[in-house]
């Protein structure tokens, strides 16, 4: 089969498009013919050398996948060769052909698309978990999202819209992304670049400031971050772009009552992670399936060309999904 390889650590240089021996199903799992998968900034972290696979899981870059069933291991019985699906996997996305776990894989909608299928996995079963199993979002809260534009930003959002319309959507943005994101119908977009967000977001609020954050920057938003939290609120850390280590002013959190929570979803457990695509699989699903939430999708690339579709990601010009297709 096709795949994208790494000769190295490094620059999208490092990528090459290879001939790899076709892998196998094992017990509970699935080979999917991938039509369609998508770039992930976790995938430019790999191939920086900064972020390994799970122990077991394919070392081809690639955490989500949408195709045709092509082979069915022992133990699995939910799916038939020929069927549609899109599956969560820990590697291998970048490929002609992916294994899955059976239970980390969802039919798709007759009304969906394979490059729209590609784009659901990754960034909305994370915005899922992060915002509404774990931060508890509903109702009247407000939320605070940061890098509109981006796939788990622009996915958060959709789900906040379709979940929970009462919910206040605060969403920060650089100059060039505003209008995009006030286009989405959010209730304030932030230009961080060129207002403090947490005096924004207490202004916002009449100083109360709001229920959730979904942070992805790290340690330079930590203390603005905390700032911009109501009283119980909580801050929702799923990466470290900005950087690891920060001071916390831990008096202030007790008497705030403020809740951080770090999350991952790639390195959790198989079936901690079945269990959490189970849950999304029947409350979030059938939204795509009538066309309440669509992904956005800004680029396509061909599979042989992911290393452009690195470079456009890592240039931050992009707003949504980058997809490749597994046409040569």
């Amino acid at each position: 089969m096709k795949a994208i390889t790494l000769k190295g650590f490094g620059s999208p240089e490092m990528m090459e498009f290879s001939e790899l021996e076709t892998p196998s199903p094992g017990a509970g799992e699935l080979l999917i013919k991938v039509m369609n998968t998508s770039v992930n900034r976790a995938d430019v972290i790999q191939r920086q050398g900064h972020y390994p696979p799970p122990p077991g899981d394919s070392e081809i870059l690639g955490l989500e996948v949408a195709g045709t069933v092509e082979a069915v291991g022992t133990a699995s019985d939910r799916f038939q060769i020929g069927d549609r699906v899109m599956a969560l996997v820990g590697g291998g996305g970048y490929s002609e052909y992916a294994v899955a776990h059976e239970s980390h894989t969802m039919p798709i909608p007759q009304a969906v698309s394979f490059e729209q299928a590609a784009c659901i996995c990754e960034t909305y079963i994370t915005a899922y978990l992060n915002l509404f199993l774990l931060a508890d979002l509903g109702g009247a809260d407000s939320v605070l999202i940061h890098g509109g534009g981006g796939g788990v930003a622009t996915a958060a959002i959709h789900l906040c819209q379709a979940l929970t319309p009462e919910t206040t959507v605060i969403v920060t943005a650089s100059t060039g992304k505003l209008q995009r994101v006030k286009d989405q119908g959010v209730d304030l977009v932030i230009d961080y670049r060129e207002i403090d967000f947490a005096e924004e977001v207490r202004k916002r609020t009449q100083g109360r400031g709001v229920d959730v954050i979904l942070d992805h920057i790290g340690a330079p938003y930590l203390e603005p971050n905390m700032k911009s939290l109501a009283v119980g609120g909580t801050l929702v850390e799923i990466g470290v772009m900005g950087g690891t280590t920060a001071a916390l002013n831990i008096a202030r959190m007790m008497v705030k009552r403020h809740r951080i929570i770090g999350s991952v979803l790639r390195s959790r457990p198989v079936n901690e992670k079945a269990a959490i695509i189970e849950q999304f699989e029947k409350t979030v699903v059938p939204l795509f399936a009538v066309g309440t939430i669509q992904p956005t999708i800004d680029a396509r690339f061909s599979l042989r060309d992911a290393a452009q579709a690195h470079r456009l990601m890592e240039r931050g010009g992009h707003f949504g999904k980058i997809v490749l297709q597994n046409r040569h």
